[in-house]
């Protein structure tokens, strides 16, 4: 804790300079000297809730976000699924909004029955061949390519071939489509 309070000082400035603020305007409009402001943001004056209320007020900040947020280890521990010859490994944590996996799809001679479900999908082929079947289309993605898709059109995926795909796939439930195109300069 004493580590993330040494840190309110350069928190503070950082917050000052990106509002195009000066020592002195920010001390004048919290009605502190600008010798006491100085000596927070260099970290050689303790900060109190005396001094803190009227910055983050002016600054238009809580003094929460002073402290920085503790560090979570942020790897993916979730262990891989392994489902109607799918191997389907989580790269997202449990419960994230945005779902996104690394799915290896086996051989098939014959693809899988389409299926319909709320969402949108966009995925990536990483290695091999993979066969999309999007209501009528019938479509066979190579490595390097992309598609995305409402997936309440009927879908399914297989590989082509021989050999498996990998593919990476993000999906989100709330079927709101995921922006993978920039905008077209006029």
């Amino acid at each position: 804790m004493v580590e993330e309070l040494k840190q309110i000082g350069a928190r503070l400035r950082s917050l000052r300079h990106a509002r195009g603020l000066t020592l002195a305007e920010l001390a004048s409009r919290a009605d502190i000297s600008v010798s006491t402001l100085s000596r927070l943001e260099s970290g050689k004056r303790q900060a109190s809730l005396e001094l803190l209320l009227p910055l983050t007020r002016q600054l238009g900040v809580r003094i929460d976000d002073l402290i920085p947020p503790e560090q979570t280890d942020p790897r993916v521990r979730r262990p891989v699924i392994r489902r109607d010859g799918l191997v389907i490994a989580p790269l997202a944590p449990e419960g994230a909004p945005i779902r996104t996996y690394k799915i290896t799809y086996p051989p098939a001679t014959t693809p899988p029955e389409p299926r319909v479900h709320d969402g949108y999908e966009w995925l990536y082929v990483i290695s091999g061949r993979l066969r999309l079947i999007l209501g009528d289309q019938d479509l066979v993605l190579t490595r390097g390519e992309a598609a995305e898709f409402d997936t309440r059109v009927p879908h399914s995926m297989s590989a082509v071939g021989s050999r498996p795909a990998q593919v990476l796939s993000i999906f989100n439930d709330d079927g709101m489509r995921m922006h993978t195109h920039t905008a077209v300069a006029e």
